[in-house]
């Protein structure tokens, strides 16, 4: 406990203060001479040891009938460790622009508003604490991890523009940490990785133009994150891996002008739930996507949001499009095309190059993939550009194929198009018949049985050739002793029956996927 007479005067102006929640300010008002960076120099006019801060807030002056005591002190150096270990606070703490010698810790404390903004701090261990009001770090600088595990605060957490450096792996280590508000960490940036798994963020997660840099590691450990919001946009850049596994988002999930530099893996999104999944990254994640068994409501993306690699299986999604980061909140709202943000446009056939072309970046084949995108386009009402990609579906699949499968498949492709084409038998069948008509026409068969039977008719001969089943009577009825025309009549029977085989096989298969 600290005596009034051996306090030195600026702790006798804090200690006086503190009564009336009046700031105490040591600072000169000269930029250069109040920089935080360079506060180790500041003289004992400028000097408050943590013990005096730390008595003030757990009860040792008395406070005044009619007013909120509080300690608000700013231009300080703050020396020793502020310890508030297991402390039960009922007063407001502001720190503002101050440097502070060693570590602060929370941990396991109960208090109010905590306001450490501007400063210089070795770390924060703010583990288990229950802050009943807002955690302000904002403009700060820790040399030091902020530790926030399993913490519950009734306020928002404000990290704007705070720039922590980790001693390890992790810069920030806030699992399970219980918000009742948001985490605003906008423009952060971290020497280590965000640690968050199994969060609780009702009021979101925005970290707009954050720098989180953890080389070769995890960036942002989200894993099963409950949120209303997660914000990585507006220059975000990750250099590590964002972790989303398991993540439930219910409403809007970006990457809108992000860059994404995982290494090997640049975004981890297995089994995610999300609302809206903005993913029109700045440029090519630099590593693999991997959103298998993730589902998002409404998706959109970019000619250059993908990787080389993109693990799609088991992603499904309501309703996908294209578009281009945004820059203004009215483009966002409208859409740099002029179209609505939140709505679809008119898909055309570049659009199913495109998501062709995307769902090539799965490596090998999954089928999946191509049933969802085709289940999205009959949805919408698309129904041409769901056979296309059925039709895309079944050629990939072919290459897995033995030789005897793949010259089948061949065939079915050419003929019906696997039964999404039908219109090609009847191309051929148009063709062939105009080709036998031609042919027969210009030699004169025999007939079976002289003076009996309808005279030959190239055109109905060449028809019923063609088809397999039934006849029209001429076939039986006339013979050739041109080989050319034999062995083209012969012709004719075999591409009837491949035709009958691969209709009836295309359609069924089609049938039977519908």
């Amino acid at each position: 406990m600290h005596s009034y007479d051996e306090l030195t005067p600026p702790e006798r102006a804090l200690w006086e203060a503190f009564p009336e929640g009046r700031r105490v300010d040591l600072r000169t008002g000269v930029p250069e001479e109040d920089e935080v960076a360079t506060g180790d120099r500041w003289g004992p006019e400028r000097t408050v040891r943590a013990s005096v801060v730390a008595a003030l807030l757990l009860g040792a002056q008395s406070e005044s009938s009619g007013a909120v005591a509080a300690l608000r002190i700013a231009g300080a150096r703050i020396t020793g460790r502020l310890d508030l270990t297991g402390s039960e606070i009922r007063h407001t703490l502001s720190i503002e622009g101050c440097r502070l010698e060693e570590e602060v810790s929370l941990r396991g404390a109960s208090t109010r508003t905590v306001e450490i903004a501007n400063s210089w701090v070795p770390g924060i261990d703010a583990r288990l604490a229950r802050l009943d009001g807002v955690l302000d770090l904002s403009r700060s600088v820790l040399e030091g991890p902020l530790v926030l595990i399993n913490a519950r605060v009734a306020g928002v957490l404000d990290l704007d523009d705070v720039r922590i450096s980790g001693d390890g792996e992790w810069a920030v280590s806030a699992g399970g940490l219980v918000m009742e508000a948001g985490v605003f960490a906008r423009r952060l940036t971290t020497r280590g990785g965000l640690r968050i798994p199994g969060a609780q963020l009702p009021g979101g997660l925005f970290l707009g133009g954050a720098r989180l840099e953890n080389p070769g590691g995890v960036a942002l450990a989200a894993g099963h994150v409950v949120a209303s919001t997660v914000e990585c946009s507006r220059g975000f850049t990750a250099r590590g891996t964002v972790r989303l596994r398991g993540a439930r988002i219910e409403d809007l999930l970006t990457f809108e002008g992000a860059h994404l530099d995982g290494g090997r893996t640049a975004l981890v999104g297995t089994a995610m739930h999300v609302g809206d999944f903005d993913f029109r990254t700045a440029s090519p994640p630099s590593g693999t996507v991997d959103l298998r068994s993730a589902h998002a409501h409404w998706c959109q993306d970019g000619e250059r949001a993908w990787p080389e690699e993109v693990l799609l299986e088991g992603f499904t999604y309501g309703s996908i499009r294209y578009g281009t980061p945004t820059t203004s909140t009215q483009d966002l709202e409208t859409g740099e095309d002029g179209s609505a943000g939140g709505g679809d446009t008119t898909r055309t056939g570049d659009d199913v190059v495109r998501r062709l072309a995307w769902l090539r970046r799965n490596p090998g084949y999954v089928p999946q993939p191509y049933e969802q995108l085709a289940g999205m386009y009959r949805q919408i009402g698309h129904d041409s550009d769901a056979r296309r990609v059925l039709l895309a579906k079944q050629r990939h699949r072919r290459r897995t194929l033995n030789p005897a499968g793949r010259l089948w498949g061949h065939l079915l492709d050419v003929t019906v198009g696997y039964g999404y084409r039908p219109w090609l038998a009847g191309v051929w069948l148009m063709a062939l018949t105009l080709l036998g008509t031609l042919v027969f026409r210009t030699h004169s068969p025999v007939p079976v049985k002289p003076g009996e039977g309808a005279p030959f008719q190239p055109f109905v001969y060449t028809l019923d050739l063609l088809i397999p089943i039934g006849g029209l009577g001429q076939r039986t009825a006339w013979y050739w002793t041109h080989d050319a025309s034999q062995w083209l009549a012969y012709l004719l029977i075999a591409s009837g029956w491949v035709l009958t085989t691969a209709v009836v096989a295309g359609v069924t298969r089609t049938l039977n996927r519908n």
